[in-house]
């Protein structure tokens, strides 16, 4: 009882201001309380307007002057300004009971609200400072190798979820513990609901273990639903824009369990592989005399040292030529493979087998060059006495 007087002071001298206005005695006992209460959410708003006013406010100013990314995402994010609120909840918190004194019900569950909004303002401040981590990494180069955005939502899953057990346990006023202990048993359900996030996790941590997987490659799928670029890597997806500008999402969890072609490999080597095949009339391979290998010498500079062990064949020459003429262009990287070959007939003629590495690896020019590149060796073939197979 003396606690009780003792703390009665501001609802006793408010009862009594309500009283000498004339209220009757039964509705001032009532209304008291709620005066102090509001009085005191007013104070708390105030003091927050202050601290937003004075704390944040002189961030924002620092990071408007400073060129350090984390005072500018500190702001961007609202670290701070979600760090503040809990600066009038813990006041509410403390002041509470100048303001419920006739009863512990009122109080109690009061108080319980007020701890469930500084949990809540402590968790949006957490989930900001994860952000700015998230930022800050994103930002470094490192980040194409390595990239994170998976682990982070996977830290705010386990945050939230943590968090929201304490809202609860202290709602219903249980230990923390015994609401995990509840959950063990819906084990399965939870499994169930959090599936494609669990998944992906795993995934996640394979692809990026493994090196499988960073934002920037280009990747193609077998059944055709992604040819691309990687824009982005989350819990749940791997965004991939392709190259007609669509996107493509796909589970990371797919991308381990099935076959997909990364072309870094090719990206960060010498040169792009060219591999294609010329089609030969078999009927026209024949033997060259000597006064036609010595004419196709002066037309084609590049075969003027060729000297024969014996008879060339017209396709000989011809193979000769394209090697020649391949090696002559900077293009063509002479440090990787370079094959001219002549493979097994089939019902569409004789194929001859170009095999070399472009240096240029961007695909508009890369196309233009071997374009340009079997033009001309599609053109100088009848100067050999070939005939190309068109299969009429």
């Amino acid at each position: 009882m003396e606690k009780i007087e003792n703390m009665r002071t501001l609802g006793g001298w408010m009862n009594d201001l309500l009283t000498s206005w004339g209220l009757p005695s039964r509705y001032a006992d009532s209304i008291d309380e709620v005066l102090v209460a509001v009085l005191i959410i007013l104070l708390a708003i105030g003091l927050n307007y202050f601290f937003q006013a004075v704390v944040a406010g002189g961030i924002k100013r620092y990071a408007r002057r400073s060129a350090r990314m984390w005072s500018t995402l500190l702001v961007e994010r609202k670290a701070v300004h979600h760090l503040l609120h809990v600066v009038p909840g813990i006041l509410i918190y403390l002041l509470l009971p100048l303001a419920f004194v006739k009863g512990d019900g009122m109080l109690d569950f009061s108080r319980r609200v007020c701890m469930i909004y500084i949990i809540v303002a402590i968790l949006l401040s957490v989930n900001a400072l994860l952000l700015v981590m998230l930022d800050i990494y994103n930002s470094k180069e490192v980040r194409k190798n390595h990239p994170i955005r998976g682990f982070v939502q996977v830290l705010q899953v386990v945050l939230f979820f943590v968090g929201g057990i304490l809202a609860v346990s202290v709602l219903i006023d249980k230990s923390p513990v015994y609401l995990f202990t509840g959950l063990g048993a819906s084990a399965a359900v939870l499994m169930l609901v959090f599936k494609d996030s669990i998944l992906g996790f795993v995934a996640g941590i394979q692809l990026s273990a493994n090196d499988m997987l960073r934002i920037g490659d280009w990747v193609t799928l077998p059944n055709g639903s992604a040819d691309g670029v990687v824009q982005e890597i989350t819990l749940n997806t791997v965004k991939i824009q392709n190259w007609d500008n669509t996107i493509t999402t796909i589970p990371p969890y797919t991308m381990v369990n099935s076959t997909f072609q990364n072309w870094r490999g090719m990206q960060e080597s010498g040169g792009r592989r060219v591999d294609k095949r010329i089609w030969l009339d078999l009927d026209t391979v024949r033997f060259c005399p000597a006064d036609e290998v010595e004419r196709l010498k002066q037309d084609f500079p590049l075969l003027a040292d060729y000297a024969p062990e014996s008879q060339p064949t017209n396709s000989q020459l011809y193979r000769t030529y394209i090697e020649r003429y391949l090696m002559s262009l900077p293009v063509v990287n002479q440090d990787l493979d370079l094959i001219i070959a002549q493979k097994e007939p089939t019902e569409h003629g004789l194929p001859i087998r170009v095999y070399f590495f472009s240096r240029v690896k961007a695909w508009r020019e890369y196309e233009r060059i071997q374009s340009d590149i079997f033009d001309h060796l599609l053109a100088v073939a009848p100067r050999f006495g070939l005939k190309l197979y068109q299969g009429i």
